[in-house]
């Protein structure tokens, strides 16, 4: 059975950006050894022009063979002009409203996402499932998540868009690994308590 990960960056109190959103914030704690942790342990998760600007676009997914996000998180993208922004993984946005995909690699989800996130999960061979972007889509998808990868920086908001939407049952999780940088950040990594 594949996996669903849950690979987010948020704040010391759990936001993954401000109340519009915006993580930028977090930005500034992405230096060189931060950065060499997610080219060599995290490439899959990366958007494809930034795995290319970081010279390791050519290498082949060793974690995630399949993407999945919110509309909110890939209009970020669409606003840049990028249509495919995970073109080394297949494309799903959850979303209701986009209506037809931009892009052929994309799959617009307008129903029964967990539905779509069960099959994907019981496909025979291949890679984990990413989770990447979107407090709602975690929350309604936190049934199914396998795994939360949590980058978390020194940083506290006091209030913006939580890591998961709210309203939700108790959930427990169990560390898994744990990953300290010298700019303060962490990397903390929790597998689902089943």
């Amino acid at each position: 059975m594949r996996k669903l990960s849950y690979v987010i960056a948020c704040s010391l109190d759990g936001f993954i950006g401000d109340e519009h959103g915006d993580g930028s914030a977090m930005y500034r704690f992405l230096d060189e050894e931060f950065l060499d942790y997610l080219r060599t342990e995290l490439p899959d998760a990366l958007p494809t022009h930034i795995r290319r600007s970081f010279g390791i676009d050519h290498l082949e997914n060793k974690r995630f063979d399949t993407v999945i996000q919110g509309r909110a998180s890939y209009e970020v993208a669409l606003r840049e002009g990028i249509t495919s922004p995970y073109g080394h993984l297949r494309e799903l946005v959850a979303s209701r409203t986009l209506g037809a995909s931009p892009h052929p690699n994309v799959e617009i989800v307008a129903d029964d996402l967990t539905g779509r996130v069960r099959a994907l999960k019981a496909e025979d061979g291949g890679l984990d499932i990413l989770l990447c972007g979107g407090s709602r889509i975690a929350g309604a998808l936190l049934e199914e998540i396998d795994e939360l990868v949590i980058k978390s920086y020194p940083l506290v908001y006091g209030k913006g868009m939580p890591m998961f939407g709210t309203g939700l049952d108790l959930k427990e999780f169990t560390l898994e690994s744990l990953r300290a940088f010298g700019n303060g950040a962490l990397v903390r990594t929790y597998g689902r308590k089943r």
